[in-house]
């Protein structure tokens, strides 16, 4: 008996805002779709400020440097 077993990729490779919500796309096709309640600094911001983020770690992760805020893929997994 053969056991397949399947890696994900919990990389993220593009992110987008609506009025309640982070979407977060990972690299296997997969959407995560987070409340952006979760992240007080994230639901108090600007849309400007939100939009200023950029990835870390290859993906593992989002900063956005004005808001002092980091957020963990695997976090939200």
């Amino acid at each position: 008996m053969s056991i397949l077993t399947f890696s994900k990729s919990s990389n993220a490779v593009s992110i987008r805002f609506d009025e309640i919500q982070l979407h977060v796309i990972l690299e296997d096709g997969r959407e995560l779709s987070i409340p952006i309640d979760w992240f007080p600094s994230l639901r108090d911001a600007t849309q400007e400020q939100r939009e200023n983020w950029r990835f870390i770690g290859d993906g593992e992760g989002i900063h956005w440097e004005e808001l002092d805020e980091d957020i963990l893929i695997e976090g939200l997994l």
